[in-house]
């Protein structure tokens, strides 16, 4: 038997460190852009190879835990992301940068993937709860490194920063060891037929189409934040880091609250509200060359796109929770294709038009979600009526 609450804990941690892979490379753009001597284009290739790793990442991990569980898995890739660390911070050519990032979403994407399935395994009923209290500790990962560099980098360089920031990573590989987790779902071998099965699922689809444009935004807005402030702006790009922590606050704060919420409110009512924020905050930083209405933008963005996430995933584990590892991979890869394109396409957009034109990503992104969500609605109130029919 495993210790719920430890086996809680090891998922929290996991996912502190899925929040500072998600935030470094943004965070230090300004940097890498002035230390290697790239454009907009080439920098945002550097997304598009981190959300690539993410997404093997996690293509991989939902056979796996599904066949063996997460103690392995966890601890491999939690040394990923410290060397992926590492290499960011050392990385003596932009070629060995491009691996170094691979390497570092490779590490995340597996470690994302498997918290969440982790914590919709062991949660039962309250699947979308748990997993926006999940994305607490993402915030505090996500938010802790654009803020220490914030403070430090007029001390430190960026280099040393991260290496001090690797440390922090052995935490949580320590703990995977030393605990016991969930036995396999699976044991006797993976049910190959039933894996593809999901493939035809239009439902989980539709799902991992709301995740493409959920993450395409965060990366979009987590990657591009600073750079935006210091171009757009005229703000220094060592104040401009500061700015992007106002993202990352957001989205945790209200996942702070969310846990609240979705045990009291429709995750599908919640979730338009929250696209609703999220516009809000999106039409005042593009509307805006003041940093007092920008900065209330970009943490109503982030505190927006903090339920969808929890929401769909939750939506996910509720509907296939058999091989709920297989299904958490399909929807997370296809919404890492998302995180892939967006950022990829707003680099290239900023170099042609600025970065403020190729910002109008989000808004276009966060509509065209609120109509796909009117959809998956619908199919889940089907599914819902079906198991009561049942």
């Amino acid at each position: 038997m495993y210790n719920r609450k430890l086996v809680l804990w090891a998922a929290f941690l996991g996912m502190l460190l899925f929040g500072i892979t998600m935030t470094t490379l943004g965070s230090i753009l300004p940097q890498i852009i002035v230390k290697y001597g790239v454009g907009k284009a080439n920098a945002g290739s550097l997304f598009t190879l981190m959300s690539f790793g993410i997404l093997v990442g996690s293509l991989v991990f939902g056979p796996i835990v599904d066949r063996y569980s997460y103690k392995a898995m966890l601890s491999i890739c939690a040394l990923l992301v410290l060397a992926g660390l590492e290499g960011i911070a050392y990385a003596p050519s932009f070629t060995f940068l491009r691996l170094a990032v691979f390497i570092f979403g490779f590490g995340g994407g597996v470690i994302n993937g498997g918290t969440n399935a982790l914590v919709s395994d062991i949660s039962g009923e309250g699947r979308s709860s748990g997993l926006a209290f999940l994305g607490v500790f993402f915030g505090v990962g996500a938010f802790g490194v654009p803020f220490i560099l914030g403070s430090l980098l007029d001390i430190f360089s960026y280099s040393s920063i991260l290496a001090g920031v690797g440390f922090v990573v052995l935490i949580p590989f320590i703990f995977f060891l030393l605990i016991k987790f969930p036995e396999p779902k699976q044991a006797q071998g993976f049910p190959i037929k039933e894996g593809t099965s999901l493939l035809k699922e239009r439902t989980l689809f539709m799902l991992g189409f709301l995740l493409f444009f959920e993450s395409g935004m965060e990366i979009t807005v987590g990657g591009w934040t600073a750079t935006y402030f210091s171009e757009e702006l005229a703000l220094n790009p060592n104040n401009a880091v500061y700015f992007l922590s106002l993202f990352w606050v957001g989205m945790m704060i209200a996942r702070l609250f969310l846990g609240a919420i979705l045990k009291k409110s429709s995750p599908a009512k919640v979730l338009q509200v929250f696209i609703g924020i999220a516009l809000l905050g999106a039409i005042l930083l593009l509307s805006s060359n003041s940093l007092w209405l920008a900065a209330p933008g970009i943490f109503l963005i982030g505190f927006g796109l903090a339920s969808g996430y929890p929401v769909v995933l939750g939506f996910v584990g509720d509907i296939y929770t058999k091989l709920s590892g297989t299904a958490f991979s399909i929807g997370l890869v296809m919404g890492l294709i998302g995180g892939m394109i967006l950022p990829l396409l707003t680099g290239v957009l900023g170099d042609a038009y600025g970065l403020r034109p190729s910002f109008s990503i989000v808004p276009v992104s966060l509509i065209l979600q609120f109509i796909i969500l009117l959809f998956v609605m619908r199919r889940f109130v089907k599914f819902h009526r079906e198991q009561v029919n049942m």
